[in-house]
């Protein structure tokens, strides 16, 4: 099965720590059977490819949770 978009490319603005942000575009894709959140910055420069688990993978809202947490977790440290 080839790679399908689920979710086009979306900007968004993660707020940070102290009143810090930062602007990011992400996208939701299926490959095979799994889904992928991938986060680019806004220069289009990759930031991270996560796996998406099953009870989140059709729920926007929960994309967006995501993105805050890989951003101060996996990218902060």
């Amino acid at each position: 099965m080839a790679r399908a978009t689920i979710l086009d490319w979306t900007d968004a603005q993660v707020l940070m720590k102290r009143d810090e942000h930062r602007d990011v575009k992400y996208t939701v894709y299926r490959d095979g059977k799994k889904h992928f959140l991938e986060i680019r910055g806004a220069d289009e420069k990759p930031i991270h490819t996560l796996e998406l688990p099953v009870g989140m993978r059709l729920d926007k809202s929960s994309y967006e949770v995501l993105l805050r947490y890989v951003l101060l977790d996996v990218v902060a440290a």
